[in-house]
């Protein structure tokens, strides 16, 4: 079913990077705006009489765009490794030893993605290819184009367990 051979990661540049962000940005975006729905319809449905659009004040609208990107952002890192956006570009985000981040690492270089973007600039003058949000939680984005992450301690369906 697969190699035993273990494969070099490269680490990914800034140009892949900031294309999975811009596909990533725009998600984030679209995901808000189904929020947004969502709301205004239960809201219809609760009192239809007295509907009227709900319209949040700036801050709250970047506060839970914000929310958004945050959540979006280490679900994806957390659970696969990557969230639209890198899959479209076959890039993965690991920790320095090659796994999945935890939850904890994801939510925190989360957080500084979301913050503090213009740290992703870093990665094209680091001679690692390493962000800001890499150095603080040590993970490193490489190219990857296997559909789906090797998580220690599982096996493959059909794999030989005493192998």
């Amino acid at each position: 079913m697969g190699s035993d051979i273990p494969v070099e990661r490269v680490t990914a540049g800034v140009v892949t990077r900031s294309l999975a962000g811009a596909v990533d940005v725009v998600a984030v975006v679209l995901v808000t705006a189904l929020l947004d729905l969502a709301a205004a319809g239960a809201r219809f449905v609760w009192s239809p009489i007295d509907f009227s659009w709900p319209r949040p004040s700036p801050t709250v609208a970047v506060g839970v765009l914000l929310a958004v990107a945050v959540g979006y952002l280490a679900v994806g890192w957390a659970i696969a490794g990557r969230t639209y956006g890198a899959r479209l570009l076959g890039l993965r985000v690991l920790s320095s030893r090659l796994e999945l981040l935890g939850w904890t690492s994801s939510v925190l270089r989360a957080v500084v993605c979301v913050l503090w973007p213009v740290g992703l600039l870093w990665c094209g003058v680091s001679s690692s290819r390493r962000s800001v949000a890499d150095l603080v939680v040590r993970s490193v984005v490489v190219y990857d184009t296997h559909p789906y992450a090797q998580v220690p301690g599982l096996r493959p369906a059909g794999a030989d367990p005493a192998g």
